[in-house]
């Protein structure tokens, strides 16, 4: 029977997952605290880490690494607000399996746990090379992405070392792992990790390691990133935000091709080719003293800057298409694609978190959709707003015909739909106010006054 670890300051809330968890067959311990927690972590055998984003003593960001240091191997779930989803969403970065939003869905939270079990028991199963097989990509079809292709098929096969440029959420990740896939090192290990979640002495040990001993709670050897990636490809993601400090062991291991443990005095040979991924101008960064010049030419070998979402024509409706069935498979829904407002309004949003974003908001529209077809009252306010009026797409060569001010009104337009979209969440969960302000990703006080503004009642 497997044994989940709840980590949540508030009891009813606990006794009601508990009790349902349990009734699915799985054994569940509770705490009520991060540190709590970790103490039940230390004496006892999990399965499965869930854990609330905000507890009393800690948030999700900071107990991540220390589930780590004591159960490396088992998955953690984290349960956020729509507030903190950018945040769920870095947490994943460093190694979180999933978030789950609350006012949480028990028949998404239990999908969500099965899965996370599943992976779990695959992965003692299965060995590194195989790891690529799990990530299930899209490629573009715009001539950016053409140009892209192009320069992974000829950087893979080389030892060089390559710098990946691009805004946050363009993909810098998957490119990373396309010259992996190109290389003679494919079947080796691919190994990534996010520079800019580990502060100086989380880097030191995620980087290379550590021994029993070196540190308060390193009750056990741990082996770096640096060793697990042996023979392949080590990813360095945001590596602008890399303590100066540990810049200098990093370039001393891409040198020398040796690296050293915390607490031990022996150097292990390793043969590691080095992706680096940065959201920031790293000259910039040299010249400010940031960023060690002589790592920035180590790295510097080949770079590809990759072009926001915005940018490439034609991708967009691609990349959501693959998103809701990707949506559709995690939620267990059967939406089918979007309506002809939703595609426009799609194509019209400028996405400055790039295909993040695009996740994101399909991911939450699909688990909203009433229907078989995704339309515009399950996007965010800020899409809606961003998209044009119909009568803008109007070509200058048609007869001028009477319109009416409503239709035309950009301000009246987005009133409209927000007071749709309200009404619409409203219905969904029952007219619980909380509820569908957390849906919203506003607070209650917020919802009352769209309330009165619209005349809703509710």
């Amino acid at each position: 029977m497997p044994k989940i670890l709840l980590i949540d300051d508030d009891p009813a809330f606990c006794l009601m997952l508990r009790s349902f968890l349990q009734r699915q067959g799985y054994q569940v311990e509770t705490a009520a605290t991060a540190a709590e927690g970790l103490r039940l972590l230390k004496n006892t055998t999990f399965d499965l880490v869930l854990t609330d984003f905000r507890l009393p003593d800690k948030d999700g960001l900071e107990l991540l690494p220390q589930i780590r240091v004591l159960a490396e191997e088992v998955p953690v779930v984290l349960m956020t607000h729509y507030a903190d989803i950018r945040t769920a969403v870095r947490a994943i970065k460093m190694g979180v399996f999933e978030y789950i939003t609350k006012p949480i869905n028990p028949d998404e939270t239990l999908l969500v746990v099965k899965n996370a079990l599943r992976r779990k028991a695959a992965s003692s199963e299965t060995t590194a090379p195989t790891a690529l097989a799990d990530k299930q990509f899209v490629r573009g079809r715009s001539p950016q992405a053409g140009h892209i292709e192009e320069l992974l098929a000829l950087v893979g096969p080389t030892h060089l070392s390559v710098i990946i440029e691009g805004e946050s959420g363009t993909g810098k990740e998957y490119v990373a792992r396309m010259i992996h896939a190109h290389s003679k090192r494919q079947h080796k290990p691919f190994v990534a990790i996010d520079c800019g979640a580990l502060s100086k002495e989380l880097a030191g040990s995620e980087l290379f390691g550590y021994v029993k001993g070196a540190f308060t709670g390193a009750v056990k050897d741990k082996q770096g990133q640096f060793e697990a990636a042996q023979g392949g490809t080590l990813f360095l993601d945001e590596i602008g935000n890399l303590p100066y400090e540990v810049q200098v062991k990093l370039l001393r291991a891409l040198q020398e091709r040796k690296v050293r443990k915390l607490g031990s005095t022996v150097d292990l040979d390793v043969d590691v080719r080095v992706i680096a991924a940065t959201n920031e101008d790293l000259v910039k960064a040299v010249a400010n003293g940031l960023f060690r010049e002589d790592l920035y030419h180590r790295l510097n070998e080949f770079k590809i800057n990759l072009p926001p979402l915005r940018a490439r024509e034609g991708d967009v409706l691609l990349f959501a298409l693959h998103f809701l069935q990707e949506a559709n498979q995690q939620l267990e829904r059967q939406v089918l694609g979007f309506d002809t407002a939703a595609e426009q309004a799609l194509l019209h949003y400028s996405w400055p978190g790039n295909l993040r974003e695009l996740k994101n908001v399909v991911k939450r529209a699909v688990l909203l959709a009433k229907t078989a077809m995704v339309t515009v009252r399950e996007f965010p306010a800020e899409i809606i707003a961003d998209t044009p009026t119909q009568a803008s797409a109007v070509a200058d060569t048609t007869p001028p015909v009477p319109l009416d001010p409503a239709e035309t009104d950009l301000k009246s337009v987005k009133e409209k739909n927000e007071k749709e979209l309200i009404l619409s969440m409203l219905e969904r969960v029952k007219y619980n106010k909380s509820k569908a302000a957390r849906l919203l990703n506003i607070d209650r006080k917020t919802l009352y006054n769209k309330l009165r503004l619209y005349n809703i009642d509710a």
